[in-house]
């Protein structure tokens, strides 16, 4: 049985690493993306500090990413591909790194609280899956080190799971 181990260290490249390391050995041995995505989203919740949201939405249709499994408030069930942070994310395929949720124009409000978010998204074969969110009530919580390691990360989840 897995057990997610508290990372100690204020290397962000060292606990990245780690991270890394537990999501490894968390995914092992399974291929389905909700049974992943569901303990992917409780570890980094666990481990990461200052979240106060971090899950998934898939795309179901082609213009629409519906929620995934998550950890935190309840959220918004559909976001268009286009709009706010994560529509923003799998339309341009790219990493948005938001400082000030409040100064992105569009920026979709699930939870009042979030000051900051970062999403990557989750691509397979050139093909946009969904995305991986993450916020924090911290206005800057997320720098590029921090997109470097989720990145990796999502991509570690991709790698491990069946859609």
């Amino acid at each position: 049985m897995f057990a997610a181990t508290t990372i100690e260290t204020d290397d962000k490249a060292a606990f990245y690493r780690e991270l890394t390391a537990q999501l490894g050995g968390l995914l092992h041995g399974e291929r389905d993306f909700i049974a992943n995505a569901a303990n992917f989203s409780a570890l980094v919740f666990d481990l990461v500090p200052d979240l106060n949201w971090a899950g998934f939405y898939f795309l179901r249709q082609e213009n629409e990413l519906v929620l995934g499994p998550f950890q935190g408030k309840v959220a918004c069930v559909r976001i268009p591909v286009g709009k706010g942070v994560c529509g923003s994310a799998a339309a341009e395929r790219k990493t948005q790194l938001v400082p000030d949720v409040h100064a992105f124009p569009g920026h979709i409000a699930c939870d009042a609280a979030s000051r900051s978010e970062l999403v990557m998204p989750l691509v397979k074969d050139g093909k946009v899956l969904g995305v991986l969110d993450l916020d924090s009530p911290l206005p800057g919580r997320f720098d590029a080190e921090d997109q470097a390691g989720f990145e990796a990360l999502a991509a570690l989840y991709v790698a491990a799971s069946d859609f």
